[in-house]
């Protein structure tokens, strides 16, 4: 496994709420180090930095597996028959509709926290980054999810690098896909060769 981890990437919230990209290009930079240093596809772990893929496909020349299809497909196998789909995740992944239209793609109605909830998980979220994974926050992330099953979610997706760190959805009333777990078992699959690889973009 080749990694390239650059913590000093923009934010990508501030990115996407102020306007000016000054992401794909640094992500690009990144992919193409991983293809000439020998790798055989990509993967991106951050939900949100997923807005910010063009300039990857367009700079690089291995497959690309998206943590946003690939949490789409594990609902098609999980739970088929699901017809409401509750999003967790960050705002500015919210605001680009980039887990809303996927989930409508698929035939199925997307839900996302209202503004109270959206501003309670984002409090969550930057807990658990700061190194809190208390029971208090994990309590307030299960909290989140019910809501959004109370007005009608069949399934949870934990579309956020932190969320499954402290709820990974045990025992919750609706199944829960965290869209981190997914990934890392599809990668997994894919590097032993047990799967196909997607075709290149």
């Amino acid at each position: 496994m080749l990694v390239d981890q650059d913590p000093t990437i923009p934010n990508r919230q501030a990115a996407i709420q102020g306007g000016a990209d000054d992401v794909s290009p640094r992500l690009a930079e990144m992919a193409r180090r991983l293809e000439d240093a020998g790798a055989d596809f990509l993967v991106l772990v951050c939900n949100t930095a997923h807005v910010f893929l063009e300039a990857v496909h367009r700079n690089t020349s291995i497959p690309f597996i998206s943590i946003i299809d690939e949490t789409i497909a594990e609902i098609d196998r999980r739970c088929p028959d699901v017809s409401t789909v509750g999003v967790m995740a960050t705002d500015g992944c919210l605001d680009t509709g980039i887990y809303q239209d996927a989930v409508e793609a698929s035939g199925r109605v997307a839900l996302v926290p209202d503004k109270a909830g959206l501003q309670e998980l984002m409090r969550l979220i930057h807990a658990i980054k700061a190194g809190n994974n208390s029971a208090d926050i994990a309590q307030g992330m299960e909290s989140v999810a019910q809501s959004l099953v109370d007005r009608g979610a069949d399934v949870i997706i934990g579309g956020c690098t932190e969320i499954p760190i402290v709820f990974e959805g045990d025992g919750f009333p609706v199944p829960v896909v965290a869209s981190t777990n997914v990934l890392a078992a599809r990668t997994l699959a894919c590097a032993r060769g047990l799967e196909p690889l997607p075709e290149k973009l």
